[in-house]
């Protein structure tokens, strides 16, 4: 059986150096995220022959994260099948991982792409310049937040004005009615963990302010060798040009501080109407898709 346990801070401290060996496709294979959704998702990690295992919770269903890391993978999906015994779902599959486990196990799995777990992923240099006739919307949005807000900053998330993100933040979840959306919760339950260990989780920031008051803050972090990944964006809805103006002020401060970048990955949309109207906005230049693995003798008990 896997020895699992609960995913802690200090598991950053094996976890991260796996995650640097192996090929990150999407959002989920990140420490930050692992940890700041651990009590949605219910994550408990094991290291397996120095491969990162994650076993989760996921619409009431016992899900497993695809083995991260360097070396053989077949003795590790095993240790897996022999602990989930025949009830065994991999959740976040790429398609390379689902064409591995297909040649590892042929005739086993069923797999279903997920739509609500796709990646928008975004050129960065595009995210700064705004170019072109599909995005004139967003430049214009941006041109009038600046007429309507003639003083107004950029800021870094530091230690002297995250409490005031933190402050920003409840006042937009009451705005946009947290406590009867329970999506909105669970990220909201995220965030929290974010700013909480935002120093220990290496995070990076910004904001817009307009003349003394945060109106909008984005938080994310590098996520591989050519991608910078984006875990929370909010703005007043009020305030128009707010999320276009954080989206392109921060996407510009990540180019001229990682100038070896060239994507940045805005995380999946979770089923959210809103969210996936927003993301195809900006239409993306490519999405991480990601497969459901299930075993084919359980498939229509988990379809």
């Amino acid at each position: 059986m896997l020895n699992f346990k609960k995913i802690e801070l200090e598991d950053k401290e094996w976890i991260i150096p796996i995650l640097k060996e192996s090929v990150i496709t999407g959002c989920h294979q990140n420490f930050g995220n692992l940890f700041a959704w651990r009590d949605i998702n219910n994550t408990r990690v094991a290291n397996i022959n120095n491969f990162l295992v994650a076993n989760q919770l996921v619409n009431g269903k016992d899900v497993y994260l695809y083995p991260m890391g360097k070396g053989d993978v077949k003795p590790v999906i095993e240790e897996i099948i022999r602990s989930a015994d025949k009830n065994l779902i991999f959740a976040g599959l790429s398609h390379d991982e689902m064409i591995e486990l297909n040649e590892l196990y042929p005739g086993k799995f069923i797999y279903d792409q997920v739509r609500n777990d796709f990646d928008y992923i975004y050129l960065l240099e595009k995210m700064v310049s705004l170019k072109g006739k599909k995005l004139h919307r967003k430049r214009n949005h941006i041109s009038a937040f600046l007429r309507n807000n003639p003083v107004w900053s950029f800021e870094t998330i530091t230690e002297e004005n995250k409490a005031e993100c933190i402050e920003m933040n409840k006042k937009w979840c009451i705005e946009s009615g947290c406590k009867d959306d329970e999506s909105l919760m669970d990220e909201n339950c995220a965030t929290k963990y974010f700013f909480k260990y935002y120093d220990e989780l290496e995070l990076e920031g910004g904001l817009i302010r307009v003349e003394d008051k945060i109106v909008a803050y984005t938080i994310g972090e590098v996520l591989s060798n050519d991608t910078y990944v984006l875990h929370i964006e909010k703005a007043f809805k009020d305030v128009q040009g707010a999320y276009p103006m954080i989206n392109q002020r921060f996407a510009s401060w990540i180019k001229d501080k990682y100038p070896h970048l060239i994507y940045i990955n805005r995380e999946e949309d979770m089923g959210s109407e809103g969210l996936r109207k927003a993301k195809l906005s900006y239409y993306p230049d490519k999405m991480a898709i990601k497969y459901r693995a299930v075993t084919k003798k359980n498939y229509a008990l988990h379809k």
